[in-house]
């Protein structure tokens, strides 16, 4: 393997004489072609997308192939950023009032449940049985809370689920990074004043007045978002959004804040006053290479040989910590959710599962993982990235497996997911015994729905994805919407030809 290595680090060498350019060129579409692969295989599988991404990262970093090289990989790390902007817009579509107003005070519930369980179950395992010290308990405590969205996003996208399962899973996610947020907040001030470097209150109150700030731009920005929106082609509607993203998290990362607060507000903003939800199809349309890179990226920067042989804590080897982190946080997010629902009351099928569902961490965890590895300093700062990268990996690899089992085992997509809307059809549509409608009523019902088929059916809608569709019906100009019998005759025939 080492021959390998060399044979690649001395193409790139050759490769980069007179400039880095091709080696960033290459590597990343040895990263897209090498995801695109990857896929192959864990479709056959029937395992999402992400795992295949993580896998292939794996593999193509410098623990196996090393072939994308590590000045690359280490370079890109603002595709994290943009990634977790284009999660957090589309997770903020999921916030409308309307069901807000419905089930907000049970998904808060729910949240602090198993926020709280994973954080405490975490504390009290490095504490008070590893006996580790406290500053380094405090921060590994507060980052068990945080939840990653993009797995868990780009699987329901791949399933197509739906459902009040799909509703309260996207929101508990959402809430997790305001409460993993705040606890991380407070527990970097208590290890920094530990560590000897004070304590004031501006250690706790500060990174909350920059949240803060944060979250009233992207306020400002859903509603500039809707003026700018108006009349706009497609073209213009992606460069608006992208820019609005880009900025909040040019600004997040400038004052050292997480931006997925603010992305999620705005997107919040934008749906509850538009109800324009065709642009968060345009964008899902457009970030697929993105997501895929984030992914890729995460796997590669993952290395077996610092967990291994990264020392300990006293008489604790760091793996052993890994794992029982793994584990332990696993069960509390479980718990958590479990207790959480069945004090809402919440349908069983969301109770049992919801929890498999909340697995994923990375991104945000990683990054504010970095952060306290800077307050911690020294060996305890670096274990304490290498333990959130690795575990992160591990949870990214069995994450998106579980999410798609809980998905399916909540009846949320798939033949499941049609019986049970079926049945609930059936039971809200029922018909008394002692007036059963006639066969004429019957032929009337299915005749009118036949009709508002046909009226609904286009050529683009039938030949075409939703996402497809929200992507090119802005480029259309408006006299291209009126159609002439002639037309109407040959899309009639175009469609029956189909």
């Amino acid at each position: 393997m080492s021959k390998f290595h060399d044979l690649i680090n001395n193409f790139y060498a050759r490769l980069s004489e007179t400039s880095n350019v091709p080696v960033v060129i290459i590597s990343i579409a040895i990263m897209l072609l090498a995801g695109f692969l990857g896929t192959r295989i864990t479709k056959r599988l029937k395992l999402p997308n992400v795992t295949a991404y993580i896998l292939v990262g794996i593999l193509l970093g410098p623990f196996c192939f090393g072939l994308v090289p590590n000045e690359v990989a280490e370079g890109m790390d603002f595709i994290s950023d943009i990634a977790l902007a284009f999660i957090a817009f589309s997770v903020g579509e999921y916030f409308r009032f309307s069901t807000l107003k419905k089930n907000g005070g049970k998904v808060i519930v729910i949240t602090l449940f198993e926020a709280l369980a994973a954080s405490v179950l975490v504390f009290i395992l490095t504490f008070c049985i590893l006996r580790l010290p406290l500053s380094f308990s405090l921060i590994l405590a507060a980052l068990a809370s945080a939840t990653a969205p993009a797995s868990t996003m780009m699987t329901i996208r791949q399933t197509k689920a739906h459902g009040d399962f799909v509703d309260t899973l996207l929101s508990v996610v959402a809430l997790d990074d305001v409460v993993s947020l705040l606890a991380f907040s407070v527990a970097v001030s208590v290890a920094s004043a530990m560590e000897g470097n004070g304590f004031s209150a501006a250690d706790v109150l500060l990174p909350i007045a920059w949240n803060i700030l944060l979250i009233a731009i992207g306020v400002a920005f859903g509603f500039l978002l809707k003026f700018l929106m108006a009349k706009r082609s497609t073209d213009n509607r992606l460069i608006v959004s992208i820019a609005f993203l880009f900025t909040i998290c040019g600004i997040g990362s400038a004052l050292d804040v997480s931006p997925l607060l603010a992305c999620m507000v705005m997107s919040t903003v934008y749906i509850n006053i538009s109800g324009d939800d065709k642009l968060f199809k345009q964008l899902n349309y457009f970030s697929p290479p993105i997501l895929l890179l984030f992914f890729v990226k995460s796997g590669i920067g993952f290395d077996l040989k610092s967990l291994v042989s990264g020392g300990s804590f006293g008489s604790v080897p760091l793996i052993v910590v890994g794992i029982l982190y793994f584990l332990v946080r696993l069960a509390g997010k479980y718990g958590g959710a479990f207790a959480g629902c069945a004090v809402t009351k919440k349908d069983k099928r969301v109770r049992n599962y919801l929890g498999m569902a909340l697995a994923p961490q990375a991104g945000v965890a990683i990054g504010l993982a970095a952060l306290g590895a800077r307050v911690i300093g020294g060996a305890a700062g670096g274990n304490l990235e290498t333990i959130i990268l690795s575990s992160s990996i591990l949870y990214e690899l069995a994450g998106p497996a579980l999410a798609k089992l809980s998905l399916y085992l909540s009846c949320s997509y798939g033949e499941r997911a049609a019986a049970l809307e079926a049945s609930a059809t059936a039971d809200g549509q029922a018909v008394s015994p002692e007036k059963p409608p006639t066969r004429e009523e019957e032929v009337a019902s299915l005749k009118e729905r036949l009709q508002q088929i046909q009226k609904e059916l286009s050529v683009k809608e039938y030949a075409r994805s939703p996402e497809e569709e929200a992507f090119l019906e802005a480029t259309e100009p408006p006299e291209a919407e009126e159609v002439s019998t002639g037309s109407e005759y040959n899309r009639r025939k175009f469609i029956n030809k189909r």
